[in-house]
């Protein structure tokens, strides 16, 4: 039976992907740092669904995942949904901060991408889908620190693909999401904070369409993908005129209230 790992699983976007891929037929197993929000998630689907604690930082531990999910079926896709956000200016933000973000978001997606290929590889078939961001194609005002891990998500996601062509194995997939800002625990506390306006910068998605999104990309594998489409476009172009722009940049000063607007128009 297909098996889909989903890591970060116990709420917002991760419980929702986990639910959708259900839906799709895939004996899913919830992980999370918090044991007892992916065995919530787990209960929920019902069905065979499994759960467990992992923390994405911990090599080892992606592999246990792996290799249990390989034992329980087949491996057919692990989605690296884990994340942490940390806002704020980059010179104001001290080295245990900046290294979190890097360790969940960056070495969290190469762990939980190497421990899912090891057994993929073996059986020929297979399908990595790393949850990036927005920040992941452009350096967000406010979100810097952040954007950089992302950015390099994004390049492991690709390059792996690549590598993996080059290498000649051609049944294995490998996608980098990156979606605009969704309502979820993530940002629910952030309305008054400013330096992530650019996070409400467009209309607020809700978890259930990037879920419908994710659980597509396994019927339709792309290797990147914005959510939604238009703004990917909008916010490369946007970076491309930073360096002209006299004054911030307006995603950068909206005011609390048209956030709040954006959050209403998500719900």
């Amino acid at each position: 039976m297909p098996v889909a790992v989903i890591t970060g699983a116990g709420g917002g976007l991760g419980r929702a992907i986990a639910l959708d891929l259900a839906g799709r037929g895939y004996l899913v197993h919830a992980t999370d740092l918090d044991d007892a929000a992916a065995a919530r998630t787990a209960a929920e689907i019902g069905a065979g669904a499994t759960s467990a604690t992992l923390d994405v930082r911990d090599e080892a531990a992606c592999r246990a995942a792996a290799a249990f999910a390989a034992r329980s079926g087949t491996l057919e896709v692990w989605v690296n949904n884990a994340g942490i956000l940390f806002s704020g200016m980059p010179w104001t933000q001290d080295a245990d901060v900046r290294r979190t973000m890097l360790d969940v978001n960056t070495v969290g997606t190469m762990n939980g991408t190497l421990a899912a290929l090891e057994p993929m590889i073996a059986a020929g078939r297979g399908h990595v889908i790393n949850v990036v961001s927005l920040a992941g194609l452009v350096a967000a005002p406010g979100e810097v620190s952040y954007a950089a891990s992302k950015h390099a998500a994004i390049a492991f996601t690709l390059g792996t693909l690549f590598d993996l062509r080059r290498s000649g194995i051609k049944g294995i997939e490998l996608s980098a999401v990156c979606p605009d800002g969704i309502w979820t625990p993530m940002l629910e506390g952030r309305l008054d904070d400013p330096d992530v306006a650019a996070s409400f910068g467009g209309r607020l998605l809700k978890p259930e369409q990037v879920a419908r999104e994710v659980g597509r990309l396994t019927e339709r594998p792309r290797p990147l993908v914005a959510i939604p489409r238009w703004r990917g476009a909008l916010v490369r172009s946007a970076g491309a005129r930073l360096r002209r722009l006299p004054s911030p940049h307006p995603a950068a000063t909206a005011p609390t209230d048209a956030r709040r607007a954006a959050q209403t128009a998500a719900l």
